[in-house]
């Protein structure tokens, strides 16, 4: 990926980087980014000398089509988990067990503690399980990660992407090593990846939101459901009334005979 595929992205957006100092050469580590666009997951691995292993939704690896096929035979190859996200506590457990594999093999581990794309560019709360619990189980440094336009570069729903410089900077690495063990303590995961998401939000200049990204994106569905019903019951309004002038307007001329 990183001589064909990263190699092309590189020549072709000339993507910028600041902070690559941070990454270790050896050893493993953490590293948890801001997520904007699909795209996120090529940029950062393609500026990189080593790999970075991400886990990806399952559906990433099953979708049906060309397509499909040729999206699943680029995650095998580039050695990127499949995490089934349909049960009960969704991508938590199968995360942090595939996180701390790749931590224990002293590869780079990386992570979107967003959980999800945010949906509208801004920089939502850090969900708590998979970042926190393998920094923590592990001692492995966490390094935060800020995408830069790539949001820009590939909106949800377009296919061409627009040729332009994303960026990435990479802070320094943070040490939690004295919450060693403590992965079972609700408030210190909540702390850590708190610390985390405000260090990617100085790094990004990201407005942050307190709440998680995937009930924004509730939010915003329901609100477009909302205009959409909106419309429509206006639309069925505006017909009914130019029905009945319609009809009145015979009525009407009958008066005058």
């Amino acid at each position: 990926m990183k001589f064909s595929i990263g190699g092309s992205l590189k020549l072709a957006f000339r993507p910028w980087v600041e902070g690559l100092e941070n990454i270790p050469a050896e050893g493993p580590a953490i590293l948890a980014s801001n997520h904007l666009s699909f795209s996120d997951s090529f940029f950062l691995p393609a500026v990189l000398d080593r790999k970075v292993t991400f886990i990806a939704k399952a559906e990433y690896f099953t979708s049906p089509g060309v397509k499909g096929k040729l999206t699943a035979a680029f995650f095998k190859g580039v050695g990127q988990l499949p995490v089934d996200r349909s049960g009960a506590r969704g991508a938590g457990e199968a995360a942090i067990k595939s996180g701390i594999d790749v931590i224990e093999r002293g590869e780079l581990f990386g992570i979107y503690p967003e959980g999800t794309r945010s949906p509208d560019g801004r920089l939502y709360r850090g969900k708590p399980g998979g970042l926190a619990r393998v920094a923590l189980a592990t001692g492995a440094p966490v390094i935060p990660v800020a995408m830069i336009d790539t949001e820009k570069i590939q909106p949800p729903g377009k296919v061409v992407p627009k040729l332009m410089r994303p960026g990435i900077r990479i802070g320094k690495p943070l040490d939690f090593s004295r919450y060693h063990g403590m992965d079972g303590d609700r408030f210190i995961l909540r702390s850590v990846t708190d610390e985390v998401m405000y260090e990617i939000m100085k790094l990004s200049g990201q407005e942050y939101v307190d709440i998680y990204a995937t009930a924004a994106k509730r939010q915003i569905a329901d609100a477009e459901k909302a205009a959409a019903r909106s419309e429509k019951a206006e639309k069925a309004e505006s017909t009914e009334k130019a029905g009945s002038a319609e009809k009145a307007e015979p009525a009407a001329a009958d008066t005058d005979k």
